[in-house]
């Protein structure tokens, strides 16, 4: 396939067998490609989480879970949300999703996102690129604002999502406690687009997202932020 094209073809229905992702569509830079999560991706993704609930405080899990839980959470996600991957060589090089803000009505146009890359993967683009094909499907749906929360200290995860745009909005001091010591969790908001006087009545579906004549270009437009 040449270098930085687009492979597409029908979504599946994401109950009825293995790909479970929003979008049926590759966004490929040489050898590395933006696209859905599927059900397969379960191990992979479930291997790169693992050292940030066990080895840091990234994660405020206490036990990370397997690959059949995490193939439940990307159902789950993906019956609202976008979940991309990016793979590189056949392998897991890292994935984003998105995920409601809260769950009272008036907070469905806003949404958190998360990010987590490959530990051999960082510096390589694929964060910024990950989050910039997530930002246009968001955009695409009708969401207006994204937040992230960041354990504190965690430099690079600042970096990359200041680097996104994103800004400070507070921080929740000793909020959490894990390995022996209470942490600080920073949150940063993001306003996707402008936001009109009076939103739609919701944010697209998942199943309209899937045929809308701009998700396609959403895919791509994380490619070039790749590093080869």
């Amino acid at each position: 396939m040449p270098r930085n094209s687009v492979n597409c073809h029908a979504p599946q229905n994401p109950l009825a067998g293995p790909r479970v992702g929003l979008l049926a569509c590759r966004s490929v830079e040489g050898n590395a490609i933006i696209r859905p999560v599927e059900a397969r991706d379960a191990p992979g993704i479930a291997a790169i989480y693992t050292p940030n609930v066990t080895e840091n405080v990234i994660s405020f899990e206490l036990e990370p879970p397997d690959a059949a839980e995490m193939a439940r959470r990307i159902v789950s996600t993906t019956a609202t949300h976008p979940w991309l991957v990016c793979e590189r060589a056949g392998e897991i090089a890292g994935y984003v999703y998105a995920s409601s803000h809260q769950t009272r009505a008036a907070y469905q146009w806003s949404a958190n996102v998360t990010v987590y890359i490959d530990a051999r993967q960082r510096r390589g683009g694929v964060g910024r690129a990950l989050y910039t094909s997530l930002f246009a499907l968001l955009r695409l749906q009708g969401f207006y604002n994204a937040y992230g929360g960041i354990t504190l200290p965690n430099a690079g995860s600042v970096g990359l999502h200041e680097a996104m745009g994103f800004r400070l909005i507070g921080v929740y001091r000793q909020v959490g406690y894990k390995f022996g010591a209470w942490h600080d969790v920073g949150w940063w908001g993001l306003e996707l687009q402008e936001k009109p006087a009076e939103p739609p009545p919701a944010p697209l579906t998942t199943a309209t997202l899937q045929v809308h004549a701009g998700y396609r270009g959403a895919v791509e437009s994380g490619v070039a932020s790749l590093r080869i």
